[in-house]
Order: structure tokens, then C-alpha cells, then sequence
């Protein structure tokens, strides 16, 4: 039996209803602990969950800020949990992101980004930094 204390005390923390898709998908999250796409957490839960309620779940944690975009090598677009540097009073994911070569998991490391100065007329509205290689699970 799993307990749902987690994902309904996370829910509840983002002003989200507490309903059994949303806790699936966000015990997804939870338990695998690195980034996924869309289609990733539509082979876990094919057998209960739509498409199309797997989208309008994650866009409803996109939106409350709960989950965060993440861009790949492959130009994919995988969603990751937020953390407590992404839940300050001005939400933001100026962090670094982590691929692994070996297993292809993509996790998010508590590393600011480097400010980097832009060209005059330029505005910046969110930064991606990608880094690859091994990870700690990997390189054992």
C-alpha cells in the first residue's frame, strides 16, 4: 500500500485538489527523483491514465509551480519536481541541470547559474544549462 502523505501534503502546499491522478502522477515524481517527459509518465500509468489527463496534469503543476520545464540534449522537454530554491517568494529555476550518458537520466543540481552579461537590448527570461556526463549512480 503506498502512502499518499507526501504527494497530498505537496498538493495541498500548492493550493491543488488532492484527486488520485494527480497524486499518481506526482508520486511519480517523487519516487523516481529525476526528470521525465511526458511519454515517460505515460508508460507508467498507461493502464489508468489518458494522454490527455497525463497533459492537463502537468501543465496544472506547471502552472502552480510545482513542476519545472527541462530541456535535453535532444531538444526533448522533460518536467522535474521543484525544490525549495524553486519555491522562493519570485519562482525561478536558474539552476544547472544534470544528463548522464550512461542511464540518460536528467536530475537537477543546486548549482546557480552564472550571471552572464547580455548585449544591450537583450532580456534574458529564463536560462537553461545543460551539463552532461557521468553521474554518481553510474560511475560506481
Amino acid at each position: 500500500m503506498i502512502d499518499h502523505t507526501r504527494s497530498e501534503t505537496l498538493l495541498r502546499n500548492f493550493k491543488l485538489r488532492s484527486t488520485p491522478n494527480r497524486q499518481d502522477i506526482l508520486e511519480l515524481f517523487l519516487i523516481k527523483n529525476y526528470a521525465l517527459s511526458q511519454g515517460d509518465i505515460e508508460k507508467e500509468v498507461h493502464n489508468h491514465l489518458d494522454r490527455v489527463t497525463v497533459y492537463r496534469t502537468l501543465k496544472t503543476f506547471l502552472d502552480r509551480g510545482l513542476i519545472h520545464k527541462v530541456l535535453d540534449d535532444e531538444g526533448s522537454l522533460k518536467y522535474a519536481l521543484c525544490n525549495e530554491a524553486c519555491q522562493a517568494p519570485v519562482h525561478h529555476h536558474d539552476h544547472v541541470h544534470f544528463k548522464c550518458l550512461r542511464c540518460g537520466q536528467t536530475n537537477c543540481l543546486e548549482i546557480n547559474v552564472p550571471v552572464i552579461k547580455l548585449p544591450d537590448g537583450y532580456h534574458a527570461q529564463e536560462v537553461n544549462v545543460l551539463i552532461q556526463g557521468i553521474c554518481t549512480r553510474c560511475d560506481e
